[in-house]
């Protein structure tokens, strides 16, 4: 088992490393380019297009999709997990406070990259047994017309987040919560497996309904308990972001020699932890903004730029400044435990129950997220005869995923992450001139109130893609 996790850790040293964040940044930098700076010209539209109608009651999800904010929350319950939490003070504790200026240096590149994917999931979405459903495997198959590459995404996928994915946020609440509250692992996971069970047996109406009421709450419980510590500790708040801005180009300096990392591990663990996060590029938001119900695809890509906003630019934000703040850092701690010194030196021993339970929040969201993620890949293999026996593996995932050592799975899950990451690039480099003419078209015509190519038209299904 050793060799095996030793060959898999080659493989991805080799699959993530330089190569694969420079195509992903890159990627980010060509639209940004592009597109003329939408993320920084249409922030304030974006913002507007997400919350102007958050206290109006939204439109019940169903065959014909679901709407604009529940797909957005729905791609935010997979974004914002465990990876906030634990790959933040992973970047810090390995690259130095600097890594967190790198990390927004990715996410401001990949707002670019993120609504490039939603214009083209709405643009190809599509039916399949009477379901709207989306994504990159059929805007490679549509759009590359190269049915190979799809089907290579979507198996490589259903890997990455349904299967190996999900054990790893299984495994990630049990640690969590047995560690706070003392109970079973496997009793934590046959909990967890109920509870995702519940949800994913009503359909896409019941998952649209779930992320919708519980992503804004626990982003809502985690970033005002994050602020509260922040503030207690507020003498340290400048020198916590001198530290991050210093060290971005000097980390011996900004450290007093405390991490001893060089700029490139700066840069290194800030870019590659800030696109884990935000999942821009990696091919697995765009299922859920394919099925969102607007009217043309430039709005929904828009909206897809606050999920980037919301994960990086506020809760990883806020992680970095609590470990930060509350001078965690000199503990010699990484991952989720110097994440948890941080809430236990601001809130003493409330502080890991706080982070139990956001922990069991945010992994038990991203696995209704990856699940959805991964149904939409079983339809585009088997159709709907193949979810049936999905939902069964899954939840078994669940409750293997808790009783095991993970860090052989989750080598297997970056692996596949990797292998899904590469068409998906493909796909939206080889279509980047569709999707400026999209983003033309959303400007110059539908805005205006002019005739529009690219208007949905049919039940939310978007023909016209000449």
């Amino acid at each position: 088992m050793m060799d095996l996790f030793q060959i898999v850790n080659s493989i991805n040293s080799v699959l993530w490393g330089p190569v694969m964040l420079f195509f992903l940044l890159g990627t980010g930098v060509l639209f940004t380019w592009k597109l003329r700076f939408l993320q920084v010209r249409k922030l304030g539209q974006a913002f507007k297009e997400t919350f102007g109608g958050i206290f109006k009651k939204s439109d019940a999800a169903d065959e014909d999709g679901m709407s604009s904010f529940q797909a957005l929350s729905t791609a935010i319950a997979a974004q914002v997990g465990t990876g906030n939490l634990a790959g933040v003070a992973t970047a810090i504790a390995a690259g130095g406070p600097g890594a967190i200026f790198w990390m927004w240096i990715s996410g401001f590149f990949g707002m670019g990259t993120i609504f490039a994917e939603a214009v083209l999931a709405q643009i190809y979405k599509t039916r399949v047994d009477g379901e709207v459903t989306g994504g990159p495997a059929y805007y490679i198959r549509d759009g590359l017309k190269n049915k190979y590459l799809a089907g290579f995404f979507s198996v490589a996928i259903v890997l990455a987040l349904g299967f190996m994915g999900n054990m790893v946020q299984s495994n990630s609440i049990s640690q969590a919560v047995t560690g706070a509250f003392d109970v079973p692992a496997v009793g934590v996971g046959i909990f967890v497996a109920i509870i995702v069970g519940l949800i994913i047996m009503g359909g896409i109406g019941r998952i649209a309904k779930f992320t919708e009421m519980v992503v804004p709450f626990m982003a809502a419980f985690y970033i005002v308990g994050s602020l509260v510590i922040v503030f207690m500790n507020f003498e340290n708040i400048v020198p916590a972001f001198q530290m991050i801005i210093y060290g971005a180009f000097n980390p011996m300096a900004a450290t007093g020699g405390l991490i001893g990392a060089t700029v490139k591990e700066s840069f290194r663990y800030g870019i590659a932890r800030g696109l884990f996060s935000n999942e821009a590029g990696m091919g697995s938001t765009p299922h859920a903004h394919a099925v969102a119900k607007v009217k043309h695809p430039g709005k929904q890509g828009l909206v897809a730029i606050m999920g980037v906003v919301i994960d990086t630019g506020i809760v990883c934000t806020l992680t970095a400044l609590v470990i930060l703040t509350t001078e965690a850092l000199g503990t010699g701690l990484s991952g989720a435990a110097l994440t948890q010194q941080g809430f236990v030196n601001g809130f003493g021993g409330f502080g890991s129950i706080f982070i139990a339970i956001c922990l069991f929040f945010f992994a038990l969201s991203t696995i209704i997220g990856w699940y959805f993620f991964g149904e939409s890949n079983i339809r585009y293999l088997f159709g709907k005869k193949g979810i049936g026996l999905y939902r069964v593996i899954v939840l078994f995932c669940i409750v293997f995923g808790t009783t095991m050592e993970v860090e052989l799975v989750w080598e297997l899950a970056d692996t596949f992450n990797g292998l899904m990451v590469i068409p998906n690039l493909i796909a939206l480099l080889g279509m980047s001139s569709l999707i400026i003419k999209a983003t033309n078209d959303f400007e110059d015509n539908f805005e205006k109130g002019k005739p529009s190519s690219f208007e949905n038209k049919e039940k939310g299904i978007s023909k016209n893609i000449s």
